[in-house]
């Protein structure tokens, strides 16, 4: 079990305060509502997909404008991180969680209300612009009170909300939708981040006090210096590309299995679990070592698992395609483990780069993070659509994490 704050640690300065300390002392307590905070913004992504393909007729559109409800969120999600990290760093972590769960509850009834489609999508970007403040938010407060390998094992396990909510909020999504209509599922969002939202305010401490208004130059010299600093910019491109290796798997996956394959939409999300599972192990294995072989050596063994994977992948898939789905995602659970691995040690790197702008350095690994993403999977769904085997998506997959290598070994050796 985590502890209190090491000694040595570099942490932020409000974490001297009773409730920060009291925080850190307890850590289960304070690791239980961070999930939770982090547990929004892929719930709320996930949970309208099953009902987007009735929204076009319901609200009397096309399909691809009601998909902008999903890819305009995404987007609102990137845009926002570089937005509320900051604004956490300058005047202090709980406000700015607390202003963004709020306005996620607003803006979830705003939708139920929405008579056509532009509405529903206005607030839909609302609703991510609040419901990323605790994903980004949620990183910075670990940090603000753990040391860094420390930090890395605590984010490893939060990271794990993010592929348990995107499993389970589709069914939830779908029951709701064919039992009470898509307002339901808006009504369940608005629900469950009012909780989050009284959840917080009574018991999320400020662990980073906004001693900026006292020296107004430091927070802008602070952000210089981490936007100069290449070991930054390594652990960045470490979590970005090797999680665009993910979303392109994310991009081409369905593709090769439904298409290619000829097999259901249904055993591929079967088969899809095994993903998911890899990486949830890659967080655990994370949250067990890290603080006893660092941060950095782990990000190695990490990007190992994810070489290996994606080279098995590029051999396997191309000499026994007619074996079945298990060629593509048994290398893919090798990968997914790596990336488990990689990406909680290449966030708790990022924020402990400059500690006073651990909310800055959040929001930008997270914006860079999920436009690659998304830039990723969209590419791949696009080189896979024409090709009759799978040799695409498994050699974009072998790039992308080859560069994750090469990212992290060239600028972090600038230390």
């Amino acid at each position: 079990m985590p502890g209190p704050l090491p000694a040595d640690s570099n942490a932020q300065n409000a974490s001297n305060a009773p409730e920060a300390r009291a925080a850190a002392a307890h850590p289960w307590r304070l690791l239980a509502l961070l999930m939770a905070m982090t547990s929004i913004a892929p719930m709320a992504l996930n949970i309208l997909v099953p009902a987007v393909p009735g929204l076009a007729s319901r609200l009397n559109t096309d399909a691809a404008t009601v998909q902008l409800t999903v890819s305009l969120f995404l987007f609102a999600i990137a845009l926002s991180q570089l937005t509320l990290g900051p604004l956490s760093d300058r005047y202090g972590r709980r406000p700015v969680v607390l202003g963004g769960l709020a306005v996620a509850v607003v803006a979830s009834l705003g939708a139920i209300m929405a008579e056509s489609v532009g509405s529903l999508i206005a607030a839909r970007m609302a609703q991510a612009l609040g419901a990323s403040a605790g994903v980004v938010i949620g990183r910075a407060i670990i940090r603000d009170l753990f040391g860094r390998e420390r930090a890395a094992s605590m984010i490893g396990l939060v990271t794990t909300v993010m592929v348990v909510a995107p499993m389970v909020s589709p069914m939830i999504g779908g029951l709701l939708d064919t039992a009470f209509g898509w307002q339901a599922i808006f009504g369940f969002v608005a629900a469950a981040a009012f909780l989050v939202l009284i959840w917080a305010a009574i018991t999320l401490p400020e662990t980073n006090a906004p001693q900026v208004n006292a020296m107004p130059g430091q927070y802008r010299t602070d952000l210089a210096a981490l936007l100069r600093n290449a070991p930054f910019w390594g652990y960045v491109g470490g979590a970005a590309f090797g999680s665009a290796s993910f979303f392109s798997f994310l991009g081409g996956g369905p593709h090769v299995v439904v298409s290619m394959m000829g097999r259901s939409s249904a055993e591929y999300g079967f088969w899809f679990a095994f993903t998911a599972f890899g990486f949830m192990a890659g967080n655990f294995l994370t949250s067990r070592l890290t603080q006893r072989h660092g941060v950095d050596t782990m990000i190695k063994v990490g990007i190992g698992f994810e070489l290996v994977g994606a080279a098995v992948a590029l051999v396997v898939a191309e000499m026994f395609f007619t074996a079945g789905p298990w060629i593509i995602f048994v290398p893919q659970m090798v990968v997914g483990f790596g990336n488990g691995v990689l990406l909680p040690n290449c966030i708790a790197g990022a924020v402990s780069v400059r500690p006073h702008a651990a909310g800055a350095a959040s929001g930008i690994t997270g914006f860079v993070q999920m436009t690659l993403g998304a830039l990723a999977a969209q590419f791949t769904g696009w080189v896979i659509a024409g090709a009759m085997l799978p040799l695409p998506m498994t050699l974009t997959i072998l790039v992308f994490t080859a560069a994750t290598a090469l990212s992290f070994g060239v600028l972090t050796r600038k230390r």
